[in-house]
């Protein structure tokens, strides 16, 4: 990131417009571009020359707002995509292969899982998933010869858990590989990994960083420290060359600050097309514009519930790293100074029926398959977004069944507690 506060880069970071240009990004709708010449575009194609041919790689406002979270995240280069399951996706499969091996914490959200340990299995991609709580050694003996990135999240959707970065990063580096850590939930204005050692970042900017339930997007972000040169061996699509891109060697070609993201762009999403629109990526920029300010309100709002539902006689546990005694409160201080977000989860005591009961009788929380949004809502996970986990999954991923995650909106703190209160005096 420049010099800039990361407030002053979330208002006008990635777009300066010049003497008469419009002030707010443009929305480029175009599926092509038009160029004089067959030279001029043959330059694109044979990534000599930096520019527009069709946006199912590349559209000019995307870069643009793929340039502000860059910014915010303190990387190199970032590309948009069309949803944070893809923006995991690419950044995972840019680099394993039929064959190849995933180090992962097991506390993940579980469409990501299911990404990992069934679909990407069908392409031959192996994991091995282990407890963010795992030690050194535990975590070193998870590595494979053919392992070949490790990855989490920085606070795990819905367990919440907090990834001890450093530890995780030190182990991929130990073994030559990447860390990738999914920053959905922290955001960059309450975490940068990349400082903590990560190697690439990814969102679900459908979450806090949209923040309004408008439209659906993910980003990868690069570091550009990971030298893949260097092991070169374990990643032959970044270091040898690409016989499907004229011979390019990614790795040489761009280095350690571009090849990850052009190879992304120029082969996965040219392949794939998982690309986010331009009118979404322009609603992504409305929401980025007030990151900084929303996200403050979240954790207060957040703080605020979990306070009242730990006291609460019908509450039998609480997850939420900012309270006090919570496990990961400690790991919390180091990387999440300033408060984490505004998710609380927690377990009713009745159980499955008692979350059902609750979701039941909320009138300001909606029940909803969403999360880190300016609206208050909340969903029982084990019936909706993890049902696809077995019990044994579920409990390894520190979700029980009666498990209730709500995401606090920026409404009055006060008024998101009565509902609270109301709904679970209903419950028995």
């Amino acid at each position: 990131m420049s010099d800039r506060h990361i407030d002053t880069v979330c208002v006008q970071g990635g777009y300066t417009p010049g003497n008469g240009e419009p002030r707010q990004i443009p929305i480029v709708y175009s599926t092509t571009f038009k160029y004089d010449t067959s030279e001029d575009m043959g330059k694109l194609f044979d990534l000599e020359a930096s520019g527009y041919f069709y946006s199912r790689l590349q559209n000019p406002t995307n870069d643009m707002v793929a340039a502000k979270i860059c910014a915010l995240e303190g990387g190199t280069a970032a590309m948009l995509t069309g949803s944070g399951q893809a923006a995991n996706f690419f950044a995972l499969f840019n680099i394993v292969n039929c064959g190849d091996h995933i180090v992962s914490s097991s506390s993940i959200y579980g469409g990501t899982f299911n990404l990992i340990q069934t679909t990407m299995a069908k392409m031959g991609v192996e994991a091995t998933f282990v407890s963010p709580d795992c030690s050194e050694e535990e975590l070193n003996a998870a590595f494979r010869p053919n392992t070949r990135a490790v990855f989490g999240e920085t606070i795990a959707n819905p367990a919440l858990t907090v990834l001890d970065i450093e530890l995780f990063a030190r182990a991929a580096h130990a073994h030559g590989v990447p860390l990738i850590v999914d920053n959905t939930f922290a955001t960059p204005v309450n975490c940068r990994p990349i400082e903590w050692g990560a190697d690439i970042v990814t969102h679900s900017t459908t979450k806090y960083m949209d923040g309004h339930g408008v439209a659906v997007g993910g980003v990868i972000v690069d570091s550009g420290k990971f030298d893949w040169m260097a092991n070169a061996e374990r990643f032959p699509g970044l270091c040898t060359p690409d016989e499907s891109y004229h011979g390019i060697v990614y790795a040489e070609k761009f280095g350690k600050e571009g090849a990850f993201i052009t190879k992304c762009t120029s082969q996965l999403m040219r392949d794939l097309g998982s690309v986010q629109s331009p009118q979404s990526a322009f609603y992504l920029n409305l929401g980025l514009e007030s990151l900084h300010v929303r996200m403050a309100r979240h954790c207060e709002n957040g703080q605020a519930v979990v306070e009242f539902l730990s006291a609460h006689p019908k509450v039998k546990s609480v997850s939420y790293c900012g309270l006090p005694g919570d496990k990961y409160h400690e790991r919390a201080k180091k990387y999440l100074p300033n408060g984490s977000c505004g998710v609380v989860s927690f377990d009713l005591k009745g159980g499955r029926a008692a979350a059902e009961t609750f979701m039941k009788h909320l009138r300001l929380g909606a029940i909803e398959t969403h999360v880190a949004d300016a609206r208050t809502c909340c969903l029982n996970p084990a019936t909706s977004t993890h049902r696809q986990m077995t019990d044994e999954q579920l409990a390894a991923a520190g979700i029980p069944a009666g498990l209730v995650r709500i995401s606090c909106g920026l409404e009055n703190a006060e008024d998101l507690i009565a509902d609270l209160r109301q709904a679970l005096d209903k419950v028995e």
